[in-house]
Order: structure tokens, then C-alpha cells, then sequence
């Protein structure tokens, strides 16, 4: 008879010097960096940055921070989990050698903000190139553009920062704003194109803060959104916002380069026989679902000839959705029979209404973006200075989407671990355990043949190694 009281089961500690290591999963991401030939774009664009003489050169610092973010750390120091593993990550850099890059980062910002985004674009045109038929770029037309959605979010601080100031919530920080690609759930998570950091204050609405980080995002799309004459697609991109981008001066913008358009919008008052045309919904069609199903509690119309939309870009169309009230939720005076109405513009060349309507829905899927970015180092600005915190925020960016960019170019279309976020991630893969032996003048990571993942981290690690024999011979995969 089994008299023990335990839970689970009790061991006593002891240390030893044998290799093991406690993040091997993490093993799929030194591999990926290693293939992408990361070491020598960082020494051509960073080597400034370090003395020449330096054993830590750019490629490594910034690798092993990377890899940090993406583990779960929090801020600099944490990459000595890395530093205790050096048979796994090879010598990692002290605190005091991070510390100096970043010194050197805030004496030169504007270098080593040119540096991250030709570096990162060059990265990109190679990962979608070896997407092959699933590089978005391919896939974009006019009809089913590239999204890229553009949203502001905040981050506390907890003490003075360079920059910061008190936000409209009545907190202390910053106030970024992010642009994000979304090329579909089928392909990805997608990724991140650009973080710009503001003081707090900034308003979400500034017309000019859209326009800065959209034209960043543009200049951060691959080599194949661009013609043999060096022009970008523009046609084939569609930029996504909530009303914050609803501005007229930042549509004209967009029209002007001749880009997509789908920004929600907030009703103005109107008469109240515009009420009751709203409330017959025999004149509306049912809207759909994510998955593309009829709802019937849900409907959707073509506005644009009952209300006026005065000094906007030529083609502008609003469209109106009506759906339940969420439990709680109060009514405002376009609720009257119980529905809650809301509004989005477009100059779509699609004019499918439930279609337009369920593509701006999925907007949503930026939310888990900008969550998963703060999850990865946005949350926790560690500078004082703002040259050092936004290279940290260009750093959180790249964990994020060294992850995407596995899940685009690596793993087969349609498996599981292509819609996971980054926590899970961490939690499946990244904290999984191996062991480093050595036999027959090679060395192995060995990892437990009983755990959930073991099967997908041999499968990540075997992709990548194909990328880097085609990336190697000049072939692209196909």
C-alpha cells in the first residue's frame, strides 16, 4: 500500500557539471539564424559598433539577445541562460559587453536604425522567396492584397525614461505605433514591420504617425513587391486601421500612392429618419464568419448612397455592420432595436459587402500581434535612454518574427504549430531539455524521444537545414 502524501514525486538537488541543457529547443532558432548567414549582415552593417579586435562580434550580441527575447527574458542580463549553456550557444557576451554595444547604439541611433531595417528587409526577401508558393508577395493581387495593419498601442513605465510622458489612460509611457503584415492564418501568424516608439502623449490619431511607420513598413516588403524597374506593387497592398485611421489627410495619402484602403469609422449623428431605415434590415444581407458562414444574428449594407462622405479620396465607400449588444454594453442612439452598428470605409476595387466586412473584422488578429510583441520585450522598456529602448524594441520585433518566418518558410502549410504565438512556443519547444554528448569526432544534442515536441524540433531543425543547403547553392525553394 502506497502511504506517501506527495503530489508528485520528491527528489533531492544536487549540481553537476555535465552538459545539459535547459532551453535546447531553442536550438531550432540558433540553427535558423546560422543558415540566414545573420553573423556576416550584422558584421557589415554593425561592425562600428565594437572595437575591431572584439572576440563578441555584432552578429553574436544581437543573436543572443534575440534568442533571450524569445525564450522569455526581460532585459539584458538575462542572456545569461545562454552563457550557461556554451556548448549549446558557444561563448556568450557578459553584461558589461552588452552593456557597452547599446552605450554605442544611443551615441548613434540613426546608423544603427538604417542598419536593423536593410538588414531585416534583407532577411525577409529571403525568407519569402523561400516561402515559394506560399510568399505572400506571390500571392498579393488587387483583389486579395497584402494587409498591413497599423495600430498604436501603450507601455507602461515605472520610472523616468527619456521621452516618456503620461498617456490619456491616465498612466506613464510610451504610446508605439506598429505596423504588422497579415498574409492570412493559413500562412502564419504573420510579422511585425516596424516599431516606432513616442512619447505617451501622441495621440493615436496623428495623421503624420500613420504616414511615418506605413512608409517604413513599405520599405521593409521583399524584392518581389517591387517590378524590374524598381516600383512596388502598390495596387496589390491594402492598409487595414481602426478609426484612429480614419483621418482624411492620411487617406488622401494612401490614395495618392494608390494603395488599399480599410479603416473603421465612427458614426456621425444623424437624422432620425436614418434610424429607422437602419432598423429595416430587409434591405441588409447576413454577414459571415471567420471561417466564411452565414450568420443570422449579424448583417451588413452598402451605405454610401445614404450617407455623405464629404473630402474623402475618390472611390471611398462606407459600409455599415449590425450585430447583438454585447452583455453590458450601452446603447448609443443608432441602437434602437437592440443591434449595436458600427462602420468601416473602403476603396476596395471588391465590393462583396459581407466579403469587405469579414476582412476588416479579422483586424482582430493585430491584437494578438501587438500582445505577443509586448510578450517578447516591448512590455518592459529597460533604458533610460530612447535610442536604447527603441533598438530593444527593433530587437523584440526580430524575436517575434524569427518565429513567423519559421512557421512561413519552414513548416509544411496547414500544420499545427503554424497559427501558435509565442508563449506557446516557449512553453512547447523552446523550454524543451537535452543533453550535449560527444562520440565519433561529432556532437550531438540529444533530446527525449517522450516528449510532446521532440518529433516537430527534429522536423524544424531538418527544414532548416535543407533552407541552408538551397540558400548555400543559390536555390530557392520551390
Amino acid at each position: 500500500m502506497n502511504h506517501s502524501t506527495h503530489v508528485f514525486p520528491a527528489f533531492s538537488t544536487q549540481l553537476t557539471g555535465q552538459a545539459l541543457v535547459s532551453h535546447a529547443g531553442l536550438s531550432v532558432l540558433t540553427s535558423f539564424l546560422n543558415a540566414l548567414d545573420f553573423r556576416s549582415l550584422c558584421e557589415d552593417r554593425f561592425s562600428q559598433f565594437v572595437p575591431a579586435s572584439a572576440t563578441h562580434r555584432p552578429g553574436k550580441i544581437l543573436g543572443a539577445l534575440a534568442l533571450s527575447l524569445a525564450a522569455g527574458g526581460e532585459q539584458a542580463t538575462d542572456i545569461d541562460q545562454l552563457r550557461a549553456a556554451p556548448d549549446l550557444f558557444g561563448p556568450v557576451a557578459s553584461d558589461a559587453t552588452v552593456s557597452r554595444f547599446m552605450g554605442r547604439i544611443k551615441e548613434q541611433p540613426e546608423a544603427f536604425s538604417y542598419g536593423f531595417a536593410t538588414m531585416t528587409r534583407n532577411l525577409r526577401s529571403k525568407v519569402w522567396a523561400a516561402a515559394g508558393p506560399r510568399n505572400p508577395a506571390r500571392l498579393a493581387t488587387a483583389t486579395n492584397p497584402l494587409i498591413i495593419d497599423i495600430d498604436a498601442s501603450l507601455v507602461q513605465v515605472h520610472s523616468e525614461k527619456e521621452s516618456s510622458a503620461g498617456t490619456y489612460k491616465g498612466g506613464y509611457g510610451f504610446s508605439p505605433m506598429i505596423a504588422m503584415a497579415d498574409y492570412g492564418k493559413a500562412n502564419g501568424t504573420g510579422e511585425v514591420l516596424a516599431v516606432q516608439l513616442h512619447p505617451g502623449n501622441r495621440g493615436a490619431n496623428s495623421a503624420k504617425s500613420h504616414i511615418d511607420v506605413l512608409n517604413q513598413a513599405l520599405a521593409q516588403l521583399p524584392d518581389d513587391f517591387y517590378d524590374e524597374h524598381g516600383n512596388l506593387y502598390r495596387e496589390k497592398i491594402l492598409v487595414r486601421t481602426d478609426s484612429a485611421g480614419s483621418s482624411r489627410e492620411f487617406l488622401h495619402y494612401l490614395d495618392s500612392l494608390g494603395i488599399q484602403f480599410s479603416t473603421s469609422y465612427s458614426l456621425p449623428v444623424i437624422k432620425e429618419r436614418f434610424i429607422r431605415w437602419i432598423d429595416e434590415k430587409k434591405y441588409w444581407e447576413p454577414a459571415l464568419t471567420a471561417d466564411g458562414q452565414e450568420r443570422d444574428d449579424a448583417w451588413v449594407i452598402d451605405a454610401s448612397k445614404v450617407i455623405e462622405l464629404k473630402d474623402y479620396p475618390p472611390g471611398t465607400r462606407i459600409y455599415l455592420r449590425a450585430e447583438p449588444l454585447h452583455p453590458g454594453a450601452k446603447a448609443t442612439l443608432f441602437d434602437t432595436d437592440g443591434n449595436r452598428v458600427t462602420a468601416f470605409l473602403t476603396n476596395s476595387p471588391r465590393f462583396n459587402v459581407a466579403f469587405l466586412d469579414a476582412r476588416h473584422r479579422a483586424r482582430g488578429r493585430c491584437e494578438n500581434r501587438i500582445k505577443t510583441l509586448k510578450n517578447a520585450g516591448l512590455g518592459k522598456l529597460p533604458y533610460w535612454s530612447f535610442a536604447a529602448n527603441q533598438a530593444w524594441a527593433d530587437l523584440a520585433m526580430f524575436a517575434v518574427n524569427l518565429v513567423a518566418w519559421l512557421q512561413l518558410a519552414v513548416l509544411p502549410g496547414g500544420h499545427k504549430a503554424s497559427v501558435w504565438d509565442l508563449k506557446r512556443w516557449r512553453y512547447r519547444l523552446f523550454s524543451m531539455a537535452g543533453k550535449i554528448v560527444s562520440g565519433g569526432r561529432q556532437r550531438r544534442l540529444l533530446i527525449s524521444a517522450r516528449a510532446p515536441e521532440a518529433r516537430l524540433l527534429r522536423q524544424l531543425n531538418e527544414g532548416v537545414d535543407v533552407l541552408f543547403q538551397r540558400w548555400r547553392h543559390d536555390q530557392l525553394a520551390t
